[in-house]
């Protein structure tokens, strides 16, 4: 059950990149961020690669499971991308909720495709749990913020799609590939997409006029981000994809309990409610896993 503890620290550690990164994007562009964060992430990577000394084994492997990790990577950066303009532009605790909607389609898909069905009326119930508070937590945002608008609202729903696909197409792609190795092939495919979108914009100049504490944060965002993917596969790797997921997603009481102290961004009673049925249709599926 050791991959349970690796589900829960990636949790953690995911929690902490949204605040991290939403103090990097506060004047900084969110390609220009992502890309530079991405940097962190692979050099992260690596340096795990190597201290684990699965390099090795890069020449063994197979097609299939190399298609399957770029896919992946690819989902992934068009993740990172549609969720970091949205944290850009809308306030967390309005942005996460949606992005964590993505666990309800993961769960669905692994069911699905990988046929795991045991305890199935628990993930079930559990993920019905999951869905009627991310609803509570989305609805009670829309009303308060309507007068701001909903231009974040797109790339926050992009943000849950893709990132849906990308567990799916991990699981595929991480199948006897080390899970170190794994991420650190999939974060170099999002490197490359994160600064072709970056060059493709025209917006390259805009590097050397990132604020230096901006900077700083744009770094610890990526370095959590690394932590927390180096936890997430080894978890669906040695795990249940249809437990991982909704465990990572818990990620969003960290993130409410910081953007609280640190932006000020409150909850109502009915977003409280909300977040309460997140957090137990994540436990129920966790502890009949």
């Amino acid at each position: 059950m050791f991959w349970l503890l690796m589900a829960v620290l990636s949790a953690v550690f995911a929690g902490l990149t949204s605040i991290l990164a939403k103090c990097g994007i506060q004047k900084t562009d969110s390609d220009v961020a992502t890309a530079l964060r991405t940097i962190i992430v692979l050099l992260f990577t690596w340096v795990m690669v190597f201290i684990v000394g699965s390099a090795g084994t890069l020449m063994d492997i197979t097609l299939k499971s190399l298609l399957f990790l770029i896919l992946s990577g690819v989902a992934t950066g068009a993740s990172w991308i549609c969720y970091f303009k949205a944290l850009s532009i809308g306030d967390v605790n309005k942005v996460v909720p949606i992005d964590k909607s993505s666990t309800v389609l993961t769960v669905l898909l692994a069911i699905l495709l990988f046929g795991e069905t045991e305890h199935l009326i628990t993930k079930l119930v559990g993920t019905a749990l999951l869905g009627a508070g991310i609803f509570l937590m989305i609805e009670r945002k829309d009303r308060q913020n309507n007068s701001s608008g909903k231009q974040w609202l797109p790339y926050a729903v992009g943000s849950a799609v893709f990132a849906a696909l990308t567990s799916i197409l991990a699981k595929v792609g991480i199948e006897n590939v080390e899970s170190n190795l794994g991420t650190a092939i999939r974060t170099g495919v999002v490197l490359i997409l994160a600064w072709i979108i970056v060059f493709a914009r025209g917006k390259q100049g805009q590097i050397k006029t990132i604020d230096r504490r901006e900077l700083v944060f744009i770094a610890l965002s990526g370095l959590a981000t690394g932590a927390s993917w180096l936890c997430y596969y080894y978890a669906i790797q040695n795990g249940v994809v249809s437990v991982v997921a909704p465990i990572d997603k818990l990620s969003i009481l960290a993130t409410v309990i910081f953007s609280y102290f640190v932006f000020g961004e409150k909850l109502s009673k009915k977003a409280f409610v909300g977040l309460a049925l997140m957090a137990a249709g994540t436990l129920a599926m966790a502890i009949w896993a």
